[in-house]
């Protein structure tokens, strides 16, 4: 009678290692495995702490930026001088978060989205539909477009508490390309000409 119940163990225990068996066991632990794993893992390390965040920078166009502009009227000269400033900056940018000074790469960052935005405004404010206006309003346009490859460089692997003002600076720079191109497109086909 022993020996018959030791045999019904035997082959009750033997069934667990059949191949049926042996998936769902393997199964099995993988996703109590997987869920351990997931449940345990930083799910911060993708998202960053709202109170970590650091601030956004000051956008503020440095006294010396600000008389170089202002001592240039014509628009082509500014549009390109304001060009070769942010370039400047961006150059700056990068040698900073080389070293990883990253507040003062987000100084640097902040004066170059001031120089778009001083751009935009004098662009819009001089914009009579004049020819000229239009061919400043495309050479920004067209400026703005290398500096996005190198914004995003930089946000590659940035810290999580900088990164956030980075990508919304790239957007932000999307935004004024298309403020840029606004004055192509108005209510009619062909421009109202002065007469």
């Amino acid at each position: 009678m022993n020996e018959l119940k030791i045999e019904n163990r035997a082959v009750n225990n033997v069934r667990w290692f059949q191949p049926a068996y042996r998936f769902v066991l393997s199964s099995f632990f993988f996703f109590l495995f997987s869920a351990f794993y997931f449940c345990l893992s930083p799910v911060s390390a993708q998202e960053p702490n709202p109170l970590d965040v650091a601030p956004p920078p000051f956008g503020l166009v440095s006294k010396s930026e600000r008389s170089q502009l202002d001592a240039l009227a014509e628009a082509k000269k500014r549009t390109k001088l304001a060009l070769e400033l942010m370039d400047l900056r961006i150059k700056k940018s990068e040698e900073l978060h080389a070293r990883q000074d990253f507040d003062e790469m987000f100084k640097e960052l902040g004066g170059f989205q001031a120089l778009v935005d001083d751009m935009l405004r004098f662009l819009t404010r001089n914009d009579n539909d004049s020819r000229k206006i239009l061919d400043n309003f495309k050479r920004f346009e067209i400026g703005l477009r290398g500096f996005r490859p190198r914004l995003e460089i930089i946000r590659r692997d940035l810290p999580s508490r900088y990164e956030v003002y980075v990508r919304n600076l790239i957007k932000y720079l999307r935004d004024a390309r298309t403020r840029a191109v606004e004055p192509f497109f108005g209510d009619t086909v062909l421009p109202n000409r002065k007469t």
